[in-house]
């Protein structure tokens, strides 16, 4: 053990220094990355630094004063629903110092209960985290992080009324109801969320999430990301691990399942969500009135 705090990860360079684990002159050579003041992080292999390893930086830098919350809290909580760019996000009680380029300071008040130690970190809690990504930002980017957040730790999206009753005023409350109409913790993923939240935006019913299909023969199931079942009409978000081989291998007879027993599979990637959300509307549209037609 060091005895420095998030040695070798993220860590305040005075400290490394007074423990001799590194000299100053190394601290500015490549092997480190100054992301706040006194505050370094081993050089990534890959930079720019993730923001898991930019919030490890933010918790140095706010050690004992604060704690990670927001997109930051989700990442150390293993929600990941943040965009690659967003900044590490901190708590703090008290109006302080003045904020670094480059970190996102909330000052609001943090109950005990709301605060979890993680790979010793201190982050907001998983409800108190949902509670503040709801009150903020796009209402689909605010409903991707509920479903991420309620999936990984188990909790009813309901639960964040609550926060509402115990902080009567805060900024974003009389939003939380309309995130609450939409968030659906059965949500595999922060696209196949976005990929719901553009189906019920443009117009078309809402699907149910994870549908299961049973397989009478083999004793199986099949899971679908999303399904109009009373249709049988399945919609499948292919993110980069359906391309492994072995995954491939298996959706091939994932599939077959599915249309011998009278599915009919639409398959949508990020760049479809994200470029073509028109297209996606548009066809499952007319397989909607086709359905309803027969």
């Amino acid at each position: 053990m060091s005895g420095v705090p998030g040695w070798p990860v993220a860590f305040r360079g005075s400290a490394a220094v007074a423990a001799g684990l590194v000299t100053r002159d190394r601290l500015r050579g490549p092997r480190f990355l100054r992301l706040f003041p006194d505050t370094y992080v081993a050089a990534p292999e890959t930079p720019p630094p993730d923001l898991t390893l930019r919030s490890h930086a933010a918790y140095r830098y706010v050690e004992g004063r604060g704690v990670l919350s927001g997109y930051s809290a989700a990442e150390v909580l293993g929600a990941s629903c943040g965009p690659r760019n967003a900044p590490p996000e901190v708590t703090v009680p008290h109006r302080g110092q003045r904020t670094p380029p480059g970190l996102l300071v909330r000052r609001e008040r943090l109950a005990p209960g709301e605060i979890r130690a993680v790979d010793g970190l201190e982050v907001t809690s998983p409800v108190r985290t949902a509670y503040d990504l709801a009150r903020r930002g796009d209402l689909v980017e605010r409903v991707v992080a509920v479903d991420a957040l309620a999936n990984r730790h188990g909790f009813a999206p309901d639960l964040l009324l609550h926060f509402g009753g115990h902080y009567p005023g805060a900024r974003g409350n009389e939003g939380i109801a309309q995130v609450l109409a939409h968030a659906d913790r059965r949500a595999g993923s922060p696209m196949e969320s976005r990929l719901r939240m553009l189906i019920v935006q443009g117009g078309l019913p809402r699907p149910e999430a994870q549908w299961v299909v049973q397989e009478e023969r083999s004793r199986t199931a099949v899971w679908l990301d999303l399904a109009y079942p009373e249709h049988l009409i399945g919609i499948e978000y292919e993110g980069e691990g359906h391309a492994d081989v072995g995954a491939v291998l298996r959706d091939v007879g994932r599939y077959t399942t599915l249309v011998d027993k009278g599915w009919r599979i639409y398959r949508y990637t990020k760049f479809d969500i994200l470029h073509r959300p028109d297209r996606i509307l548009a066809q499952l549209a007319r397989a909607l009135e086709r359905a309803r037609s027969t």
